[in-house]
């Protein structure tokens, strides 16, 4: 799958009702879980065993792909980080609906790829060890620029911060638009771009 090593393929479900049991879902918790995903499977493990050619890394040494068959395309992402935090691995998620793929990984937070054809989904391995490999998988799926200079979780704060301070300029933006007092709008104009400036 994605285009991996076939040593690394994997053909082990992970029914439902076990993770219900391990993790004591409740029962609203099963309905909304039960609601999005249909069927899991562990179908890749990149690993010492399986690429020994890449070196341990200091914190990293597997990375496993979850194939996740989704109910719908509007699937709550809460169950994807729900996942996340209750297996204790380094995960990548190949979430399908039909005959597309969007992938998705949890650092923090939940960075996902555009939805694209089966065919097309793939997931390049670039990194002499583990801990660059699992760094480039989260650039490659959160797709945006990276700065070099700053560490995975620097990269990551720095988006969030830029992030937040987009949906300022956008309320700002639509409150200027609804505001009839032409000094008001002057005023609100050189708040959006005190906010842009700082993104730059």
């Amino acid at each position: 799958m994605l285009n991996l090593p076939e040593i690394t393929e994997l053909h082990k479900p992970l029914p439902k009702s076990q993770i219900y049991k391990k993790f004591q879902f409740s029962n609203s918790q099963q309905t909304k879980f039960d609601a999005d995903i249909s069927r899991i499977d562990i179908v890749n493990e990149v690993s010492l065993r399986t690429i020994p050619s890449i070196q341990q890394g200091k914190k990293i040494n597997s990375i496993y792909v979850l194939s996740v068959t989704l109910k719908t395309k509007d699937y709550d992402s809460k169950n994807i980080e729900k996942i996340s935090k209750i297996i204790p691995q380094n995960l990548v998620f190949a979430l399908q609906y039909e005959e597309e793929i969007q992938l998705a990984v949890f650092c923090e937070k939940i960075f996902t790829t555009s939805w694209i054809h089966e065919t097309k989904a793939k997931l390049e391995l670039k990194g002499l060890n583990f801990d660059e490999v699992w760094e480039n998988i989260i650039k490659q799926i959160e797709g945006g620029e990276w700065d070099s200079n700053l560490s995975l979780s620097e990269n990551i704060e720095l988006k969030e911060k830029k992030e937040k301070l987009q949906k300022e300029i956008d309320v700002l933006k639509k409150k200027m638009k609804n505001e009839k007092q032409f000094n008001r709008q002057i005023e609100i104009m050189a708040e959006i771009k005190k906010l842009e400036a700082m993104i730059k």
